[in-house]
């Protein structure tokens, strides 16, 4: 029925508009979790746990909601239409999270160098540890941030959807190889656990 096509539609993507929104915050949540670490402030971590829960799956919901109610008054008084625009967001935790990207750089920079004796290639471990930020903050967002769709024509239209769509359909797997697969204690929990397997069978 075209009802519950329409209604099947809706949900589509109010549920996209809220997935999209929670992949920023939780890009927020890793550079606020990552700046407390690096900082060393001190406080519980079980205090703060459920509040990185609520900050990453609950904030969308704060936008998502509103931006709902109001499409659908609006598409009731135009007498038809589908949830078709991106959901706004006042705040956009890209532009956070770059302000944070470059406040963690700087404090990395400032450790590299008084210890720049015992690492004479400080530059090189700079730009390494830059370029492993960039995917777990979602950096490559801030990137197009300001060329939207209809402002984006030919060659540049491609290439901001094909980064765009690279780097967040990936960010999850490089951010698994990059802070777990890589990481020596987890490969070295991993040896005990394979090794303790093969000793029971």
């Amino acid at each position: 029925l075209p009802w519950q096509a329409a209604l099947g539609c809706r949900a589509a993507q109010v549920l996209m508009q809220y997935c999209i929104l929670a992949n920023h915050y939780w890009f927020l949540v890793e550079a606020v979790y990552l700046y407390k670490l690096l900082i060393g402030a001190v406080f519980s971590e079980k205090n703060y746990y459920r509040l990185y829960l609520y900050l990453g799956w609950g904030t969308p919901v704060v936008f998502v909601v509103p931006w709902m109610a109001a499409k659908y008054l609006k598409e009731n008084a135009d007498q038809g239409g589908v949830l078709g625009s991106v959901c706004p967001c006042p705040v956009s935790p890209s532009q956070i999270n770059l302000l944070i990207f470059m406040r963690i750089l700087k404090v990395i920079l400032a450790k590299l160098r008084a210890n720049q004796k015992g690492y004479a290639d400080y530059k090189l471990r700079l730009a390494k540890a830059t370029l492993t930020l960039i995917p777990l903050f979602g950096i490559h967002e801030v990137v197009f941030i300001f060329a939207t769709d209809e402002q984006t024509t030919g060659i540049l239209r491609y290439i901001k959807v094909f980064f765009t769509l690279f780097l967040n359909s990936f960010q999850g797997f490089l951010v698994a190889v990059l802070y777990c697969f890589a990481n020596k204690e987890v490969k070295s929990e991993m040896k005990k656990k394979w090794q303790l397997w093969k000793l029971e069978h």
